[in-house]
């Protein structure tokens, strides 16, 4: 593999002209008209750590998020609360798991001014809701915060302009664009990013090092991109962007939409299962979470039952907290949900997915009702 930006062979220049376009490319698809604020990164929980521990944040200064984080936009601000005394603050959703801007805006003004950033899942993952972006962001600028949007599952499904949303940072990954795994993407606005901190040193972060003063490091976005990179997958980014401007993003958006009021109908028709977020399936995107009511094992030997969809029908969804722990830990508490209930399951659906796959889904999931007829629904 060339060492992209070090030597003048053409192996090396040709990965540096690539890796140039493709980064133009990323910034063009999610609107912005700075290549160079586009950083690479692993994946979106490396760019959200990289902003948390490059930020300037001072001892009481509040991060806000929603109450349905992925652990990777929690985990850090909970760090932060005990190495730089920092406050974690969420905002409670609608008992539909919708946005509530009322509330934001009462505590963004009952802090009088110490939240310095909100980070925030722009479209869920545990449900599918995209929280009001634009209007979140006025109201954060109003009250002089930064807003970071977790973009993982908004980036690759829905037009994201970053100029007319005015977000100051963005996460995603490019996994979820069709791309390789490994290779995620931080937007920042230009004059913000050089704000930052320096969050990971060393090769192509410098400009020169001596042995009797500090380094001189390079503006972004090399400040940032330490070390030898994945060249292959910045490349790649620019390729999935690609594909997915071909496909088309809206048509994708509405897709989607038709896929989950198709499995939502169907899901809906019974009483053991509880769809999670808001009752209307178009505001779910390309997520349908549910539980079913009744334990879904007739004995503890017996194998969870999405383990029992992928044997029989090559049917692959995923159970459990998809990594939002605190939201279901947290409606424990309140007794919104049954212990009894667990785990959750996810059908998630792209592109690629269609109704017969959503018919075959059905059929086996009430032929599982069918055998847990005799359990009593709590």
């Amino acid at each position: 593999p060339a060492c992209g930006g070090r030597s003048r062979h053409w192996f090396t220049r040709e990965v540096d002209e690539r890796v140039s376009k493709s980064r133009a490319k990323v910034a063009r698809f999610i609107g912005s008209k700075n290549p160079k604020e586009i950083v690479f990164t692993r994946n979106t929980t490396e760019a959200i750590n990289l902003v948390g521990h490059a930020f300037d944040f001072r001892k009481g200064d509040v991060v806000l998020t929603t109450d349905k984080e992925h652990n990777s936009n929690l985990c850090i601000w909970k760090d932060l609360e005990i190495d730089k005394g920092i406050k974690h603050r969420f905002v409670p959703s609608n008992d539909d798991n919708t946005f509530n801007l009322n509330r934001l805006e009462a505590i963004l003004r009952e802090e009088g001014g110490r939240v310095k950033l909100l980070s925030m899942v722009h479209t869920s993952n545990l449900d599918g809701y995209t929280i009001p972006a634009k209007e979140i962001i006025e109201l954060a600028h109003k009250y002089n915060a930064l807003v970071l949007l977790d973009g993982a599952q908004s980036v690759p499904h829905k037009i994201i302009d970053v100029g007319e949303l005015d977000v100051d940072f963005l996460a995603f990954s490019v996994h979820k664009m069709m791309g390789p795994s490994g290779v995620g993407v931080l937007y920042g606005k230009y004059d913000l990013l050089k704000s930052l901190g320096r969050y990971n040193v060393g090769g192509d972060t410098i400009s020169n090092t001596y042995l009797d003063k500090s380094p001189e490091y390079l503006p972004p976005p090399m400040k940032f991109e330490a070390g030898l990179q994945d060249y292959a997958g910045m490349i790649a980014a620019g390729a999935a962007c690609d594909f997915l401007n071909k496909v088309g993003r809206r048509d994708i958006d509405l897709y989607e939409m038709e896929l989950n009021e198709y499995i939502s109908d169907k899901l809906g028709k019974h009483e053991e299962i509880g769809i999670i977020g808001p009752e209307n399936p178009r505001e779910r995107s390309g997520i349908c979470t549910f539980f079913i009511k009744k334990p879904t094992r007739l004995d503890h030997k017996e194998k969870m039952l999405d383990e029992r969809l992928s044997d029989r029908y090559n049917i692959m969804i995923r159970s459990g907290m998809f990594c939002v722990n605190g939201w279901f830990n947290q409606k424990l508490k309140e007794g919104k949900i049954n212990r009894i209930w667990f785990p959750a399951f996810r059908a998630s659906f792209y592109l690629y997915n269609t109704k017969e796959e959503i018919d075959l889904f059905i059929t086996a999931i009430e032929e599982e009702l069918e055998r847990l007829k005799e359990v009593p629904i709590f």
